[in-house]
């Protein structure tokens, strides 16, 4: 049966329920609110029932497309609680003058501290050791340490730049590319600019933060895999699109690359049966890097902010594309 009730924000993101602090601010400001985590599952009824009268969706990591902005004529705002928008049909929305916006800095901190959760995980075999545990096998692996090692970090950004910070502590050497490379970061922290190969060559480890788009997509193939050296560590919590997973397979299963940690996959959620999931030498995580309590209430609390001030006529904050008002209706 179709929903009727009537609601100006919808909340697709899986970890807003209704009660917590978000839809308490949402519904203080005077606003109403529709929980929907899996829109797309829902009948076609409900589903345009949901987007019909939404002013303002505040989205997870589920896909937002054209079909969806053709079903939200009252829509005003998007915003994405993350930093990564590639969900999110950009020309769509820009077609339809809607804002897309994004929560910078919120989960910052907690995806950096992912990234050496999985560094350390495979630098001392952690998962393989607790496997072969419970199996009933007493080994003691051989592990390696990341002090001294080389952290070569792509996409110096703000993730980037909060990773560096602690692999300093680790007593790590730090090489970075970025297209947009901050050299006064740099030279205050001991960070070595190189190109993308050159950095592929040298890092015993390699973390990933750029963007997806089309000139990053499969930007780490088989011939970029085959530049790192054999006993490297590929770290993803950027997205899955960056690398082409099924080179990255055959490059851990050959061993030519001495393991991978990756948070997020070129499709989502990840079938129980990709190789990914069955590859020795690869650790994946279900794209948890920034679910920390910190860093949800944290994205939560800026996009309610967003919507809130942008439904009340102010300009909306951290908006990626800026010429959406500029689009002829």
């Amino acid at each position: 049966m179709t929903k009727t009730d009537s609601h100006d924000v919808l909340i697709t993101t899986a970890f807003l329920e209704p009660g917590d602090e978000v839809d308490r601010m949402l519904r203080e400001a005077g606003l109403t609110t529709r929980h929907e985590p899996e829109l797309a599952l829902l009948d076609a009824d409900d589903r345009a029932g949901a987007l019909a009268g939404a002013r303002a969706i505040i989205a997870g990591t589920r896909p937002l497309g054209e079909e969806e902005f053709a079903l939200a004529p009252a829509l005003q705002i998007v915003v994405r609680t993350g930093v990564g928008y590639d969900s999110v049909d950009v020309k769509a929305a820009t077609a339809c003058q809607v804002p897309v916006c994004v929560t910078p800095g919120a989960n910052r901190q907690a995806v950096a501290e992912h990234v050496f959760a999985l560094a350390l995980a495979c630098a001392r075999r952690i998962p393989e050791n607790v496997s072969n545990l419970a199996a009933g096998t007493w080994q003691q692996l051989t592990g390696r340490e990341l002090q001294g090692s080389t952290l070569g970090i792509l996409g110096l950004g703000s993730i980037g730049k909060a990773v560096a910070t602690i692999a300093a502590g680790f007593g790590m050497h730090i090489v970075a590319y970025d297209p947009y490379f901050d050299e006064d970061f740099a030279a205050a922290h001991g960070i070595r600019r190189l190109d993308l190969d050159d950095l592929l060559r040298e890092a015993d480890f390699v973390t990933l933060h750029l963007f997806l788009d089309e000139s990053t997509r499969n930007l780490i193939d088989a011939a970029r895999l085959a530049m790192m050296k054999s006993d490297a560590v590929l770290i993803n919590t950027a997205r899955g699109g960056i690398v082409d997973e099924d080179a990255l397979v055959d490059a851990v299963r050959e061993g030519r690359l001495g393991a991978a940690a990756l948070d997020v996959f070129a499709d989502e959620p990840l079938s129980a049966s990709s190789p990914l999931l069955h590859t020795p030498g690869i650790l994946a995580t279900t794209h948890v890097a920034g679910a920390t309590r910190e860093a949800r209430g944290e994205s939560g609390r800026m996009a309610a902010r967003n919507v809130i001030a942008a439904l009340s006529g102010a300009a909306p904050e951290f908006v990626v594309n800026p010429d959406y008002d500029a689009v002829s209706a």
